[in-house]
């Protein structure tokens, strides 16, 4: 079995995978990749399981030691990555050698960048779950000196004339589609008016629970004694806050649910950054 250091890292850098299923009503949230769209290309582009376990990465100064040979994948944020000192892309697939140390620096568009390998990071599965999450596995971050199995991967790469083109424009999207929430139609026109016409901005308030939005929208909707929510569900608080839930939140809330936003739409508005301006675009049930 292989081994990942972690010689460097900041707060914000945990292992995630699809999510945790089935036990909602225990309270237990969902977790998994906050943008499901760049895990599931690393997995896809390693061959390996959509299930399996890969770094989310939100935070830069990570260094990253590899004791054994394999391959991984790195999809999402525009990042600066070097591999051994020498500059590489961060979206691609990388061979790996035994004592190889890889870089994370700066982040340049988007906010999250995945770093899968084969067969995916053989950290302790809960709940037929690998995702972290504070209370449900031993740990919620990285830190430094942790580390995490892997199985090695030393057969050598077939080589093609393809190569892999991506746009990471597709971050700097302003549009989030969203569909009515259960708590929608209590809303008056003029409120439904800025929500469908107003740009709203991403606050510093941003975490893998939620997303608070810097606009206040007052209202007079009556707070819910409580009420199931979802990754993806926007909240109207009585003093006006939006809160955008994702995949670490609740499972039940009181304030009214005024939207509700799909995967693409939550991984689109995960790679937002504080101060980033979003509009949204309501979709018909």
């Amino acid at each position: 079995m292989g081994n990942l250091q972690l010689v460097k890292t900041g707060i914000g850098t945990c292992i995630q995978d699809t999510g945790r299923f089935g036990y909602t009503a225990y309270g237990v949230p969902v977790s998994g990749a906050l943008d499901m769209r760049s895990y599931l290309w690393v997995n896809h582009l390693l061959q390996n399981k959509e299930t399996d376990a890969a770094l989310e990465i939100s935070q830069p100064g990570l260094s990253l030691h590899f004791d054994s040979p394999t391959l991984i994948c790195l999809a999402g944020a525009n990042a600066a990555v070097q591999l051994n000192g020498k500059a590489t892309s961060s979206y691609c697939v990388l061979e790996i050698r035994k004592n190889d140390q890889l870089q994370i620096g700066a982040i340049h568009q988007g906010a999250i960048l995945y770093l899968g390998i084969k067969n995916g990071f053989q950290s302790e599965k809960i709940m037929n779950s690998r995702s972290w999450y504070p209370g449900i596995t031993a740990s919620s971050y990285l830190k430094k000196d942790d580390r995490i199995s892997y199985f090695p991967h030393e057969e050598e790469s077939v080589y093609t004339a393809s190569k892999i083109r991506l746009d990471f424009n597709w971050m700097e999207e302003p549009v989030i589609e969203a569909y009515p929430g259960p708590e929608w139609g209590l809303l008056d026109k003029q409120n439904k008016s800025l929500i469908e016409t107003g740009k709203f901005t991403v606050s510093s308030l941003k975490n893998r629970m939620a997303i608070q939005l810097m606009e206040l929208l007052p209202n007079s909707i009556p707070e819910l004694a409580t009420a199931p929510v979802f990754p993806g569900t926007v909240q109207l608080t009585s003093g006006g806050k939006l809160l955008v839930l994702l995949k670490d939140a609740q499972v039940t809330g009181g304030y009214p649910r005024i939207l509700q936003l799909d995967e693409k739409s939550i991984a689109l508005i995960s790679q937002k950054r504080p101060k980033d301006q979003l509009v949204f675009k309501l979709k018909k049930l």
